[in-house]
């Protein structure tokens, strides 16, 4: 649903009351129901990509949604939107700015939008920074949320995941625990060449850009596509199907969990990242942006928690030398504006992290810098999605006293999964700082070089079900995602099927199963 709302005019429609006097044409867009993605777009100020004065470090669009019976307020950060349709168009250039908002009541919501412009106006702390950019700033209005129709496995049946002071997570409507399952590999799964920019042609390992060619077969009519031919009357089809088509396949497989790095300048990859290109690292790529969106939103429909991988050991201080400046504070504040309306996900704010590495290509961060990212995401995160970090260097201090962080994610070396079980235990028993124990997920069961290997391989998957994924979920895990290693065949980096390991997620969906009927009370307390 679109509603269209411009100077003195009053609007009502189904499901939807809407008043306001706007000094710019906005519409409010999405199905008006509790746990769906609601978007504000407005008409702002004409600007591109590339201009002179930089729309993302110059500009700041917040709204708050604050509703009128219960006064919970949500604080959400907007983006710029090019022409509104860049997944589509491609386009660089545009007047539209956006925010959106996931409700978690029904009943009316009033919203005021905050437009400030200034130099680095985007990652101000204070509100003494900036001034009035006109346009939207100061405009209002309120819609009215119905209760979700959607059914599990979509997560707007069963309502935003959430940390809960407890090991588990849990969904704020259903009130049932999450225990994860699924592949963390490979770990560069966005770098696709049905996605825009400039990566596909700037000679930096090119060979790594994936097609996704044998999940096209599991893309079925009615999923998404973009930049579509068809739309336009010429022949071809849309863009997007081998990945889409791979997020079909992993769910028919009882899966519930994808994980994917979003920045991997300098790592082993390199062809990750939501920049322009590898030397700009404060203009955005917004129709790359919005195609991830699509993939984003589709997996969420199916049940797919989302993984958030920020950065890895090799770019860990690409961004202000590993500090909390302009450059990582603008990175994060465009994640959660474009992204943090999603409803399972975590942020990760480090693969690999820390100063561990023998050789690191950019400055390890210091513990300092580590909590302040976790700080930082706990102050714009309207949501507060959980927070890990993955070792690396290990969670002392992510579970010290003051610490954002609400989790950590697990990475073990033994190609028979052994030091699964043990690890897990040993951080459940740590005591619990600030009234919050530590969720623990093992992201990266076994060794570096093979880790779950193919059914070709090992058809039978003794070490990795027994030691690792039973392993973990027993030793009190919510959940565990399993990588490749670098030296199969089909490794973190080159696989582009999850088919190589089908035998294996048929029993991981039965662990996960089981140790939701028959086990998840008592691990739970």
């Amino acid at each position: 649903m679109t509603m269209l709302l411009r100077p003195g005019l009053f609007m009502v429609g189904l499901l939807l009351s809407v008043t306001a006097w706007a000094e710019v044409p906005v519409a409010i867009k999405g199905e008006l129901k509790k746990w769906h993605k609601i978007t504000v777009e407005f008409d702002g100020p004409n600007v591109s990509e590339h201009d002179d004065v930089n729309p993302f470090v110059n500009y700041r669009l917040n709204v708050t949604f604050t509703h009128t019976s219960t006064k919970a307020a949500y604080h959400v950060p907007g983006y710029f939107a090019a022409d509104g349709d860049a997944a589509n168009s491609g386009a660089q250039a545009g007047n539209k700015w956006r925010a959106h908002f996931s409700p978690n009541q029904t009943g009316k919501w009033h919203w005021q939008a905050s437009f400030i412009k200034g130099r680095y106006v985007a990652v101000a702390d204070t509100t003494k920074t900036g001034l009035d950019a006109g346009y939207m700033n100061g405009q209002s209005g309120a819609f009215t949320v119905a209760a979700t129709d959607k059914l599990p496995p979509d997560f707007r049946a069963t309502g935003r995941l959430e940390y809960v002071n407890e090991p588990y997570l849990r969904f704020a409507e259903s009130g049932g625990y999450f225990i994860k399952a699924g592949p963390d590999s490979p770990e560069n799964l966005l770098s696709y060449e049905d996605f825009d920019g400039s990566f596909k042609t700037d000679g930096i390992k090119d060979n790594l850009i994936k097609n996704w060619q044998p999940h096209r077969q599991d893309w079925k009519p009615g999923d998404p596509t973009w930049q579509s031919p068809g739309e336009k009357g010429e022949k071809g089809e849309g863009k997007g199907k081998g990945l889409i088509g791979a997020l079909n396949y992993i769910v028919s497989k009882g899966m519930n969990s994808i994980s994917f790095l979003t920045l991997n300048i300098l790592g082993d990859d390199q062809n990750v990242f939501p920049y322009v290109d590898t030397n700009e690292v404060l203009r955005f790529d917004v129709s790359k942006f919005a195609q991830w969106e699509i993939v984003f939103e589709h997996a969420q429909s199916l049940g797919l928690f989302l993984h958030f991988k920020t950065q890895e050991v090799e770019n860990q201080g690409l961004l202000d030398n590993g500090g909390l400046g302009l450059e990582r504070k603008l990175y994060y504040r465009e994640l959660v504006a474009r992204f943090g309306h999603h409803l399972a996900l975590n942020w990760n704010l480090g693969e690999e992290n820390g100063e561990w590495h023998p050789n690191p290509p950019t400055p390890p961060q210091t513990s300092i810098q580590r909590l302040a990212m976790a700080m930082y995401f706990q102050q714009i995160d309207p949501y507060q999605h959980h927070r890990v970090i993955h070792n690396g260097q290990y969670f002392h201090d992510i579970a010290a006293t003051g610490s954002h962080y609400t989790g950590a994610s697990v990475q073990t070396s033994s190609p028979d999964f052994s030091k699964i079980h043990g690890a897990v235990k040993t951080l459940r028993s740590w005591p619990v700082s600030n009234g919050r124990p530590l969720a623990i997920a093992v992201d990266e069961p076994g060794d570096a070089e093979y880790a779950l290997r193919s059914d070709a391989l090992d058809p039978e998957h003794f070490n990795a079900r027994a030691n690792g994924l039973w392993g973990a979920l027993l030793a009190g895990a919510w959940g565990t995602e399993w990588c490749f290693g670098y030296k199969n065949s089909h490794s973190d980096l080159t696989a582009q099927s999850w088919r190589t390991r089908d035998n294996f997620w048929t029993q991981a969906k039965h662990a996960i199963d089981s140790f939701g009927r028959f086990q998840q009370k008592n691990f739970m307390l």
